[in-house]
């Protein structure tokens, strides 16, 4: 799943179809499904008293044990399933109940692998027709067997089939139901998304069935270990159209509906079933027995009209080739749809053969989208292209293991994208936007190990709450890191051994250092200290990472776990202590070298420094880990940067000031060196550089701009950045064309950005003026797209309702997601408190903001000072009604706790949050419940940090700025 995030990552789902004969009885089974949604909300578990035994029999006395099966929520291993054939019929049109539903069919096909006489099968919120008294009815071969009673667990999503006399074993069975399930707009499961086009509202039936919502579309053993191949068939209407995992064998008409059956999958887990019916166009082609189809699906006028999924065309071709060669295995089906849903509640889902996307990470128009816009897209395609593979053709045995999946794709996408767009550079920005980001939550106490035991993850909700950054980002990193001490010919070789021998397979992570250890093995050219199972699972079994400390005038170099906040208490054991076996790059006077820290503590030679040389540690930050030096060498690398900084390399301009900033924090470094560290900025015209010294500053402004500090630091940073908004003035001829290359569009982007957030008077007068000139009929838009996003901010601001509304009706009139996106963003930046607060109620209102927006809606109402405190109140008072709409399935959740309690540095500020806590233990808190418990540790954190240290920050901007 692609991060949506940020994660953010995705959801899969399945649906099935049944025939109705004729509108009446449609009509009718339609008022069945109404009253039966509502009796199962009832009927959800055996009765506490009775099991039914028979059609016609009497009742038998059962005491429910909290042992039983069902009340579990992993599957026995009793039954391994085979196959299925699904028939799903989605009615786009509200039935007499005023619903959306879907019909469907299916058969299970499964062996039986140990005698049993009970059968467990994932159901949620499916209504299922009877037979005979029963929810389904099962086979061997033609032969009926005999069943004992039916009920559902709904806590723990069961149907629960019980046989009248055992199954045998070595035997194979098949359960057939009839089912209705909702398409409701839950974006999870078979779900309904709707747009508008040419003045009238269409319909989709959409999927997102990752990770436990398959079952919401037919009844499957919903595990991801328990893979089976699927059969297809959905029934529609003209003018709309079906697609699946696989291309479509035969289409027929029955009446008013069409009939189309797709071809058999291979062997997958179900959460990667995926199937659609919409109105969609596409671009591209169909392929042929040695060609892969590669096809570009979205809206019609999207797609057609404007063209805007020309570019995902022309990248995904090259990224899935460069994936055949780089995994050294061909891909494995005959099609790769793309699809671009307008609502979806992640990044984008790598269902196999038809990946979905939201349309900001599939669609782009060049007169709208800007570079980030573009980086987007390619990254998204390649990581979710790099999922075919690992992921669908090998498989996690459990979600346990889920940052092996997210974690490797989070990687290889840079590698897919520098592909498709070689000039961008792109590989280097990992640093930034997964090393650097995911460090900071790493950090806490309350973070978590990559990998846990299977039996600590169990319920939907605990799955769903590992899609966070430690999966992504941090398995990101940490794989990088393994990539790059092996050199990546070895790392792709055990890639390659891994892929051939678990396809259409599951495995657990440390199948993968298996596979690498035997190329290892096989050659002698890289010689480790330990075999790569001892070395990873340092990395892979523990939460956090160290920071190396080195002595220069000693050699000695020792490792620490790493805490943002030294006096937190880690209460997660750790089967090494907390210590790391670390790779180790370094620079000495322009050369390089590396060594392996495998002790806590140790001395080398080669770090004891002498005269006006300095060491540089973590060359382009390979190695996951901070690091630190003694005050002599600190102050020769700061007097480096000031006199030539380019001798430094990019990236550990970058790596400096970002270690500097975080052991600040942590007490390991004096925060007037932190603050050292960006004095010579003003002088870098790189992207990577400054981008590390906003993010560190950012956390100041977070702590200080409601205080007496905010004046001197904001007039310190209209210094610093000035020089650059004169650099980038001139060479884009006074903002009229871009810079060539990516990382400079950013630091473009960045400049305005910075100059406008402190006042620059000549940034604020030019945002202005291109605001004023589109607002003047026939309003056209001549802001350049990679300007849009700082320009509509800054009119906001400056601006009243007259501004805001313009905007408003902007954001209305668009139908393209992107420039939606930017619109939407500037809406929360108004000064205004009555204007953030209506924005706020327009976030729960899914007829004027779209319900995959509503997180990030609050989120930008958060990042506004003024907004902040509006947005908590907004939180908390609206909190079940969030919970009910995200808390148990969106990936993003979580983000909406981190962003609005990150200004949060007071007494008072934590009694609020513990109290929010403690009023909120019903319904609770989902899958951000994890990113409470950071919210405190950090809330605490901050307090201590702004006591301690806001009288040196104050006098440190106060001097900084004197002439």
């Amino acid at each position: 799943m692609g991060k949506g995030f940020y994660v953010s990552k995705l959801v899969l789902a399945v649906g099935i179809i049944f025939t109705v004969a004729a509108v009446s009885t449609i009509i009718a089974l339609a008022v069945v499904y109404s009253q039966e949604r509502a009796k199962n909300n009832d009927v959800a578990k055996p009765p506490e008293e009775t099991t039914t035994t028979s059609s016609t029999s009497t009742s038998t006395a059962t005491t429910v044990q909290s042992n039983d099966p069902w009340n579990k929520y992993r599957l026995p291993t009793t039954l391994k399933p085979i196959h299925y054939d699904v028939e799903l019929q989605p009615y786009l049109e509200k039935n007499a109940a005023g619903l959306y539903v879907f019909h469907g069919k299916s058969s299970a096909f499964f062996l039986c692998n140990t005698a049993t006489d009970l059968i467990l099968i994932h159901s949620n919120k499916l209504n299922h027709t009877k037979f005979n008294n029963f929810d389904a009815k099962l086979m061997e071969g033609t032969k009926e067997v005999a069943l004992k009673g039916t009920f559902f667990q709904k806590d723990k999503q069961f149907l629960v089939v019980q046989v009248a006399e055992s199954l045998q074993a070595g035997k194979e069975y098949s359960l057939y139901t009839e089912f209705i399930g909702e398409l409701a707009d839950d974006l999870a499961g078979f779900y309904r998304s709707e747009y508008v086009e040419d003045n009238v509202t269409k319909i989709i039936a959409t999927t997102q069935m990752q990770a436990p919502d398959a079952r919401k579309a037919f009844p499957c053993f919903d595990e991801p270990a328990m893979k089976a191949t699927f059969s297809i068939t959905l029934k529609y209407k003209k003018p709309y159209k079906a697609m699946s995992n696989m291309q479509d064998i035969e289409t027929k008409t029955e009446g008013d509906w069409m009939i189309t059956k797709f071809d058999k999958t291979p062997k997958m887990s179900t959460y990667l079933v995926a199937f659609i019916v919409s109105e969609f166009e596409s671009i591209g082609n169909d392929g042929n027995d040695t060609v892969t189809g590669v096809k570009i699906w979205g809206r019609k006028k999207a797609i057609v009209d404007e063209k805007q999924g020309e570019y995902a065309l022309s990248v995904t071709k090259p990224i899935l080739d460069f994936f055949e060669k780089y995994y050294r295995t061909p891909y494995p089906l005959p099609k790769s749809d793309q699809v671009a849903l307008p609502d979806f509640s992640a990044g984008a889902m790598e269902n196999w053969g038809l990946v979905t996307y939201r349309e900001t990470a599939l669609l782009f128009d060049e007169n709208v989208s800007s570079i980030g816009n573009k980086e987007r897209v390619v990254t998204v395609v390649a990581h979710e292209l790099a999922h075919q593979w690992f992921g669908n053709l090998v498989t996690i045995r459990w979600w346990n293991d889920l940052w092996l999946n997210e974690g490797f794709a989070s990687y290889v996408e840079y590698l897919g994208a520098d592909e498709a767009e070689p000039d961008w550079n792109i590989k280097d920005l990992i640093v930034l936007n997964d090393v650097h980001r995911v460090m900071a939550v790493d950090a806490l106490a309350s973070s978590h190990p990559l990998t846990s035991k299977e039996e600590e993850v169990n319920s939907p909700s605990e799955i769903s709450a590992l899609f966070d950054s430690i999966a992504y980002s941090k398995g990101a990193s940490v794989i990088r890191m393994l990539s790059e001490f092996l050199t990546e010919p070895l790392f792709v070789n055990g890639l390659a051994s891994y892929l051939k021998g678990f396809e259409y397979d599951n495995t657990v992570y440390s199948d993968l250092w298996t596979h690498l250890q035997m190329a290892v093995d096989n050659q002698t050219a890289v010689q480790l200290p330990l075999p790569i199972k001892d070395i990873m699972d340092t990395w892979v079994l523990q939460m956090g990472f160290p920071v190396v400390k080195i002595d220069t005038a000693t050699g000695i170099v020792t490792q620490k776990h790493f805490l943002l906040d030294p006096d937190s208490v880690v209460t997660r054991p750790s089967p090494f202590d907390y210590k790391w076996i670390v790779p180790i790059s370094f620079q000495i006077s322009g050369k390089n070298d590396h060594i392996w820290l495998q002790k806590e503590s140790d001395t080398v030679d080669k770090f004891k420094i002498t005269g006006n040389d300095w060491l540089l540690v973590n060359l382009n930050v390979i190695g996951y880990y901070r690091v630190n030096y003694d005050d002599n060498n600190w102050n020769r690398l700061l007097n480096q940067l000031q006199s030539d900084h380019k001798l430094v390399p990019v990236i550990n301009r970058a790596q400096i000031i970002d270690d500097a900033f975080n052991l600040a924090r942590a007490k390991q470094l004096g925060i007037t060196k932190a603050l050292d560290t960006t004095k010579y900025i003003s002088a870098d015209r790189e992207y990577m550089p400054w981008q590390a010294a906003l993010s560190g500053l950012s956390y100041f402004t977070q702590m200080f701009d409601r205080t007496e500090v905010f004046g001197s630091m904001k007039k310190y940073m209209k210094k610093q950045v000035i020089p650059l908004f004169e650099h980038f003035k001139n060479v884009t001829s006074n903002w009229t064309i871009r810079p060539l290359s990516l990382t400079d569009q950013y630091c473009e982007i960045n400049t305005l950005s910075t100059a406008c957030s402190y006042d620059v008077e000549e940034c604020l007068e030019f945002a202005s003026k291109l605001f004023n000139a589109w607002m003047v009929p026939p309003f056209t838009n001549n802001i350049h797209p990679n300007l849009r996003t700082n320009v509509y901010c800054t009119a906001v601001a400056q601006g009243g309702e007259e501004e805001w509304n313009f905007l408003w009706d902007r954001f209305q009139e668009t139908d393209i997601a992107q420039e939606a996106d930017k619109l939407r963003a500037a809406l929360a930046c108004s000064k205004e408190p009555w204007i953030l607060n209506r924005l706020l109620e327009y976030s729960l209102d899914s007829t004027k903001i779209r319900r995959q927006d509503a997180v990030s809606t609050i989120s930008s109402v958060v990042n506004n000072p003024i907004g902040q405190s509006l947005a908590w109140d907004f939180v908390r008072a609206n909190w079940k009604t969030l919970y009910s709409m995200f808390g148990e399935s969106s990936f993003s959740f979580g983000n909406l706790i981190e962003r609005v309690s990150r200004r949060f540095s007071t007494d008072f500020e934590l009694e609020q949050l513990m109290q929010f806590k403690n009023d909120n233990q019903n319904p609770g808190f989902g899958t951000a419940s994890q990113a409470l418990e950071q919210s405190i540790e950090k809330t605490k954190a901050n307090r201590n940090w702004v006591n301690e240290n806001k009288a040196a920050v104050k006098k440190w901007f106060e001097d900084a700025i004197l002439p």
